[in-house]
């Protein structure tokens, strides 16, 4: 017979294996790169040379592009919410002694602020950007919070977390092999590391998610379902710039990304259909009736989504951002 389980029961399985989750999908501190290796190095004789060389390129960089970097910027920057946000989650103790799930939000949050560190210095070398709009629009971000859909549910979550580090892994890696077609070899090289950082951190909330699917499927695909029913939401669909209201600002930067085809409508769908080969979903077995009907509705999901998408048309005009020098 079906039995509910309680997610903080099925988190405290899990939790056994947090150490080895964090030995294989971080990096140990000591081994891991840091921004200051791919920046230009102040006390280096080559430093002028390479700070003309990162504004040059700046300069030459497509609007839209140069936007699109600028924005995934300030959305690595605004970790702390997401940090804030993952830490009340059921089945997180903070309080903990032993290894458990507050040393994997910790750990995965440490190697995420990197990446708003090495974009955010690499934007005010490359003398293009207005920091102060920039840094505005991202203490906006952060002091403005979010809404994912996902409450304090951990299969929620996790479905969110899975679906959002592929669609930061989509968009840094484009932008850093758009940057490299001109030539722009230290933007591409930034761009890359993060990416694959962002690779490894969706195939362990996947890795999360495929476990939970063995041990509660029912509750798992229901979660699944609510969460492509709500649709996915990026984490700085909050975003503003000075004198806007919140959000105002996000339908604008996912326009400026869908025209350099950094991260589109068709992204969305391809990810949505990497989840559900990944986790096998048409495959679970062991649901209950309600669970099955949301297995069938997920199937049916992305022929439904490309129909919708097809019909999209994203605006030509471009917006006039407040982050970029006139």
């Amino acid at each position: 017979m079906y039995q509910k389980l309680v997610r903080k029961e099925v988190m405290g399985i899990l939790e056994k294996e947090v150490g080895s989750f964090l030995d294989k999908f971080l990096t140990p501190i000591e081994k891991i790169w840091q921004p200051s290796d791919y920046l230009p190095d102040p006390s280096s004789a080559d430093f002028k040379y390479d700070l003309e060389e990162i504004q040059t390129f700046a300069r030459e960089m497509p609007y839209d592009l140069f936007v699109t970097l600028i924005g995934d910027c300030i959305t690595e920057e605004a970790l702390p919410s997401y940090e804030s946000w993952l830490m009340g989650v059921d089945g997180v103790d903070q309080e903990q002694k032993e290894i458990g799930w507050a040393n994997w939000v910790r750990a995965w949050t440490a190697e995420e602020n990197r990446h708003g560190d090495l974009l955010s210095k690499y934007l005010y070398l490359c003398g293009r950007v207005n920091m102060r709009e920039v840094e505005v629009t991202t203490q906006y971000l952060i002091n403005d919070g979010f809404d994912l859909g996902t409450s304090m549910d951990p299969y929620r979550n996790f479905v969110y977390t899975s679906f959002q580090e592929t669609a930061t892994n989509i968009s840094h890696r484009r932008v850093g092999t758009l940057a490299k077609q001109s030539g722009n070899g230290k933007l591409a090289k930034m761009c890359g590391v993060i990416a694959a950082d962002e690779a490894r951190h969706a195939k362990a909330y996947k890795h999360f998610v495929a476990k939970i699917l063995e041990i509660d499927p029912s509750e798992m695909i229901l979660a699944f379902e609510d969460m492509m029913r709500k649709k996915i939401v990026m984490p700085a669909h909050m975003m503003r710039q000075s004198g806007q209201k919140a959000g105002e600002l996000w339908g604008h930067f996912s326009d400026a990304a869908q025209r350099c085809m950094v991260y589109t409508g068709q992204d969305y769908i391809n990810i949505m259909k990497d989840l559900l080969d990944e986790w096998k979903i048409e495959h679970v077995k062991g649901l209950n009736e309600k669970a099955e009907k949301a297995q069938e509705y997920l199937m049916k999901l992305p022929a439904r989504l490309q129909k919708i998408t097809d019909r999209i048309s994203t605006p030509d005009l471009q917006f006039q951002f407040n982050w970029v020098k006139s």
